[in-house]
């Protein structure tokens, strides 16, 4: 039977891609055999894809779509045998990469290689957190395991082996990933750029490494049974044949991301005793064995929530409802002295503090940065003790790709940080938060040429207006404390990632006091001058700047701390803010681009910056109260 099972994995696949004309069959075919038996240890409710104490099953390479498609279809979930013949057509249910919130059972949006990978840590990181809060030595509320299925291309991306590396030194014990190894890559065989071994470097990573036949079903469920008790994360190496049980094109790269054709799948199906004439075909005997997971499932689920009820676990599930609230009204806001110099990094690490106070499950940590981004939760412990200050070392991609993850997870809010100029290191990850609306926080400090003495590498240019112009992404940049705490309010309410981009040097604390618009509408006027025929916009530690010109230019002010929020509002409230009757200028430290969609005139960076202290730097820019106040005057 469990031939038959994966032949008809293998035929559901190949058929959906000739169909399509389009998409990769020979990982799915590769894959099939182990996905039967994966079948019969996956502990998960079709029915309910959002119980917590699911197993969780990540698909790192994407372009396995026929197998995850068909296994959906085939357990249970909803959908059907018609979204698998309009797979990768406009608008169907079958994307061409699987999306999270898109399709029934997509735990998470891989997108790029590599990223699965790191997502699964993270699954597994959330996983062993909540369980540290609500299990006990008698009584395990959280006990599940992750599983993730990966290629050779996920391996040989570097996010995989940072994340790894993380794994191992946290001896995520529930985590498996299986490694199809077929050693095939697009343009051939993997020994044409890649020859490493990689059982070696897990096991220096501190993993248990298995090695199997990938289509010798006992070897498989054998090994899976063995991973299940082990005391550290396991990588599970299945040597497989790409577009296993095809015709002439069985181990070949051509069938690694182009259709089979018709004559190849149908001499396969002869082979395999299929009827060559029937497409999308699946025996009643086959689809009953797999549908067993529903029952199997909703059992495993009522158990868990029989569990839950009784009594010796009140406190637990205490626990567990307090992890789940995610109630950010009992969150007592920092009072910062108005007049006060406060950098707002140092403004932001207070503000974290504070949440973290109120909300169980809020947590994160930095890349090697936690001293300078100042996201250091105070007394509450290590994160490999069960405490809430993560350590990712310097792994930005991974730290990145392993939070959007643990975001997902269910009952956690969790964020990362780093300097803003190495979000370049985490871009893919802090797109794939914004395609899927996850609510993740990213810390990014050190937000201009006013890093001074680091120099131009440390000096970020172009990256506001790069995450500007993301869809779904809001960066706030706070032109001081009270405007700090004020854009985490808000943020906290959005669906989506959100970007806290911070300075390094202090800025005067101003009351927040707007005359029209809020921080929820991305700016609002600061300042107003009768007659003024000159309005100032600027961010973060600009805004001093532009109060202190307007002075002497008789303007009008507004801070900006969320252009993203601005370009939302309508043509009426962004006029309320920004008088259309005066020439508005726009003053930021970066290359500023985007501003002329509100601003007549832009000063901002048409360079990089220089190293030296920051008052100096700033003034080599010609950002200094008389610089710009001569500018404006000359226009």
């Amino acid at each position: 039977m469990r031939q038959k099972m994966a032949d008809t994995i293998r035929f559901l696949a190949a058929d959906m891609v000739q169909k399509a004309n389009s998409g990769h069959p020979g990982a799915a075919m590769g894959m099939a055999d182990i996905a039967v038996v994966l079948s019969e240890h996956l502990k998960h409710n079709p029915k309910d894809p959002k119980w917590l104490n699911r197993d969780r099953l990540i698909f790192s390479g994407g372009h396995a779509t026929g197998l995850i498609y068909s296994l959906y279809y085939l357990w249970g979930y909803d959908i059907s045998l018609d979204d698998l013949k309009n797979f990768r057509q406009l608008d169907s249910n079958t994307a061409g990469h699987p999306e999270y919130g898109h399709t029934d059972g997509v735990e998470i949006t891989t997108g790029p290689l590599g990223q699965g990978i790191a997502n699964a840590v993270g699954f597994a990181m959330a996983s062993k957190f909540v369980a540290h809060k609500v299990n006990s030595e008698t009584a395990k509320i959280i006990d599940h395991k992750i599983y993730c299925l990966c290629g050779d291309g996920d391996l040989q991306e570097g996010v995989s082996y940072e994340a790894c590396a993380l794994a191992g030194h946290l001896k995520l014990d529930n985590l498996i990933v299986i490694y199809d190894s077929n050693e095939i890559t697009i343009e051939g065989k993997t020994d044409l750029a890649w020859s490493e071994d990689v059982k070696g470097r897990f096991e220096a990573q501190g993993w248990m490494v298995l090695e199997i036949d990938g289509h010798d079903f006992e070897q498989i469920d054998a090994s899976i049974s063995l991973a299940k008790g082990a005391d550290k994360p396991v990588l599970i190496i299945a040597n497989t044949i790409i577009a296993k049980g095809a015709d002439k094109l069985e181990g070949s790269h051509k069938s690694h991301g182009a259709p089979l054709g018709e004559d190849e799948i149908a001499k396969a199906k002869i082979k395999a005793g299929f009827d060559p004439k029937l497409t999308f075909y699946v025996p009643e005997d086959v689809l009953a064995r797999f549908r067993c997971a529903i029952e199997r499932g909703e059992l495993a689920q009522k158990q868990w929530n029989h569990l839950l009820k009784q009594t010796p676990l009140l406190e637990q599930t205490k626990a567990l409802e307090a992890l789940l609230a995610q109630d950010y009204l009992k969150v007592q806001w920092p009072i910062f002295e108005v007049g006060s110099i406060c950098a707002t990094r140092e403004s932001n690490g207070k503000i974290l503090n504070a949440i973290a106070k109120a909300v169980p499950g809020f947590l994160g940590g930095s890349a090697d940065l936690a001293p300078s981004n100042k996201t250091e939760l105070e007394g509450m412990g290590e994160f490999v003790d069960g405490g809430r200050n993560i350590r990712f070392g310097i792994k930005e991609h991974a730290m990145a790709s392993i939070v959007n993850a643990m975001n997902l997870y269910g009952p956690l809010r969790v964020f990362s940080a780093t300097f803003f100029v190495f979000s370049d290191y985490l871009k893919p990850a802090a797109r794939i938060a914004a395609l899927t609306g996850i609510k993740h926080h990213f810390i990014w400090t050190h937000d201009s040429i006013g890093v001074g003495e680091d120099g131009p590498t440390h000096q970020p240019i172009e990256h506001l207006s790069q995450f500007r112009a993301m869809p779904n992404f809001y960066l706030f940049r706070p032109a001081d404390a009270n405007e700090n705490v004020e854009s985490w309010k808000v943020a906290l309410r959005l669906n989506a990632p959100s970007a806290f981009v911070l300075s390094r040097q202090g800025l005067k604390v101003r009351e927040y006091k707007p005359l029209v618009g809020s921080v929820s509408t991305g700016a609002y006027l600061v300042k107003k001058c009768n007659g003024a025929k000159i309005t100032l916009i600027a961010s973060g530690s600009e805004v001093d700047l532009a109060l202190e010109a307007a002075q002497e230019l008789n303007a009008n002010v507004v801070s900006a701390p969320c252009f993203d929020l601005l370009c939302e509002q309508d043509k009426a409230t962004i006029e309320s803010i920004i008088d259309p009757n005066t020439k508005v200028i726009a003053i930021e430290a970066a290359s500023a681009n985007e501003w002329y969609r509100f601003a007549d005139e832009v000063i901002g960076m048409d360079s990089f910056g220089a190293s030296g202290p920051a008052d100096a730097v700033f003034a080599k820019f010609g950002f200094t109260k008389d610089a710009i106040v001569q500018k404006i005057k000359s226009l």
